[in-house]
């Protein structure tokens, strides 16, 4: 694979996202300042909080939010079992690295999205055109990525396995560097990294996620703040304020891609592909049976190749509370049309 690089507009924003500090936010949100409930919100760079602000939902706000910022999902899980978080957003993969280690986690609510910004993308004149031809190649993933079971899905949908590749664990950063200088012939990735690397033409997907990943996402809580009624109470209306938010988002893809471009430092025609691929595309759902099967698959799939300590019952780690009157997590994710992501 030749060496290309990527315009230096574009390589700072992502590493950006990918270093954001876990340190907690030195500002709460909240106009009155008069509720006596805090709940502590484990965030990523562009996260919660700025679709939240952006969709007007942190007005009024019946408590006090302090925010901490992580990195990616497992890092973010790991303060949730610490008790220095009462909740956060994560991918599919996540809790299942959390429930494998017998963390102290509980998912309270899902949505359900398009997985097309879930790819494993390879330079542009790769000679790689599917993905059986990625045996004997050398592809990075971040370990505990939603990217990572994507990677493991496909590859079993080609009839191969991780043993026929050579695999790099890479966070972000380390990944961007090792696909950009050609020292991997392929990158599994999840949005808006996908969006960003495909930004200059230099780059395609080989494959995405569609098909092969349940396109899940998560909030996972604090058992112990759970158990608390006022804190408990807090989280329902946090939940119910996020599904009021990703309703705007997909209604307002262009102002919503505004303001997460000023928020991250992402190009905006980036943010807007990105939203139009896949974060735009995320609808509430249920945490039903078939979700929880979905995530058992994933559990057992991690466990039968020794990525995880232990097998489990992933339904143990759930808590059903938050889910009245919400669709079946087998409803279609919302889209935007026909090329909506060129």
């Amino acid at each position: 694979m030749k060496r290309f690089l990527l315009p230096a507009a574009l390589l700072l924003p992502l590493a950006l996202l990918a270093s954001a500090c876990s340190s907690p936010s030195s500002a709460d949100s909240g106009t009155d300042g008069k509720g006596s409930v805090v709940l502590r919100v484990g965030d990523q760079k562009g996260g919660a909080e700025a679709v939240l602000r952006a969709a007007g939902e942190l007005d009024d706000l019946p408590y006090r939010i302090t925010w901490s910022t992580f990195t990616s999902g497992p890092p973010l899980l790991e303060a949730v079992n610490a008790k220095a978080v009462d909740i956060g957003a994560v991918g599919n993969t996540p809790p299942v690295f959390a429930a494998g280690a017998d963390s102290k986690i509980a998912v309270v609510a899902a949505t359900h999205g398009d997985p097309a910004g879930e790819a494993i993308v390879v330079a542009r004149d790769s000679p790689l055109r599917t993905t059986q031809h990625l045996k004997g190649r050398k592809v990075a993933v971040a370990q505990g990525s939603s990217a990572h079971f994507q990677l493991i899905a496909s590859l079993r949908k080609a009839g191969l396995s991780l043993d026929d590749i050579d695999v790099s664990l890479l966070q972000p950063a380390d990944a961007l560097a090792a696909f950009t200088s050609g020292k991997v012939d392929a990158w599994a990735v999840w949005d808006p990294y996908t969006s960003q690397v495909l930004a200059n033409g230099k780059a395609r997907v080989l494959t995405d996620g569609r098909g092969v990943v349940n396109g899940l996402g998560f909030q996972v809580a604090a058992p112990a703040a759970l158990a608390d009624k006022e804190k408990a109470k807090a989280i329902g209306d946090y939940i119910e304020r996020l599904r009021r938010a990703q309703d705007w988002v997909y209604a307002h893809p262009d102002a919503w891609a505004k303001a997460w471009a000023k928020e991250t430092g992402l190009p905006y025609e980036v943010a807007l592909a990105c939203v139009k691929r896949s974060n735009g595309t995320r609808i509430a759902v249920a945490l039903d049976k078939e979700a929880i099967a979905s995530e058992q698959e994933i559990a057992d799939t991690f466990a039968e190749l020794k990525l995880i300590p232990r097998t489990f019952r992933f339904a143990d780690y759930v808590d059903t509370r938050f889910n009245e009157n919400l669709p079946p997590s087998t409803t279609p994710a919302r889209g935007y049309g026909k090329g909506s992501t060129s």
